[in-house]
């Protein structure tokens, strides 16, 4: 196994962005694709090892910057200040998204019908959204994500089948969002799963977040995400 790393360079709305593809050169055959959409202190290592373990899994992997080149937050203020533009602008979030999701059908080596997207945190946002524009993404993954939807009509339908990884004790994603993320979900007809973890907080996949993390649910949820990529792809 042979892991390659390559920077992928685009423009949205006249600004730069740059994701990172991930893959294994050694692996044969087009492969399907897994965006990787960061939490809200935007791509980091954390991000790009979760790529890392999606590349040897078998899939071509994309840490997705939101935010731009020219934005990389290095405390949360400066997180919460970038979050916040697309917070501001939730057109421009989907739009963000949907390029990354073009960039990836584009690779070299990939299976363009075979596209999926995950997110950690704001990135579980970031996926949920894609999923309610009606983007052509198989499937979307959401681990500790925000559930709120956006302050204007979407697609009428959403085709991607959604699997929501969520700790019930979130503060940022209580019993009541849950309950208005199934109800949107059912009435736009989509495929949807919600796994929810007892005695779990938000940032439960984030080792870099002691204070936050549970093992367990960290390992119940990625193992989750695999067979649900398992049956997206086949």
């Amino acid at each position: 196994m042979a892991i390659d790393r390559q920077t992928l360079r685009y423009d949205v709305a006249g600004k730069s962005y740059e994701s990172l593809v991930v893959r294994d050169d050694a692996a044969a055959g087009p492969r399907p694709v897994v965006l990787v959409a960061p939490t809200f202190m935007g791509r980091s290592a954390f991000e790009e090892g979760k790529a890392a373990t999606l590349a040897a899994l078998g899939y071509v992997a994309v840490a997705v910057d939101i935010f731009g080149v020219d934005v990389r937050p290095t405390n949360v203020d400066e997180a919460v200040a970038a979050m916040t533009v697309l917070e501001s602008d939730r057109r421009l979030l989907a739009q963000v998204m949907t390029a990354a999701l073009d960039q990836a059908h584009a690779l070299d080596g990939v299976d363009a019908a075979r596209v999926a997207a995950i997110g950690f945190c704001y990135g579980g946002k970031c996926v949920l959204d894609l999923a309610r524009s009606g983007a052509d993404v198989t499937g979307v993954a959401s681990f500790h994500g925000i559930f709120d939807a956006p302050p204007f009509e979407t697609a009428p339908t959403i085709s991607a089948k959604v699997l929501a990884l969520h700790g019930w004790d979130d503060p940022l994603a209580t019993p009541e969002d849950v309950i208005a993320l199934a109800a949107e979900l059912t009435a736009k007809k989509a495929d949807w799963q919600l796994h929810a973890y007892g005695n779990t907080q938000h940032g439960f996949s984030n080792p870099h977040r002691p204070e936050m993390y549970q093992p367990d649910a960290d390992r119940r949820s990625w193992r989750a995400l695999e067979n649900f990529l398992e049956e997206l792809f086949g």
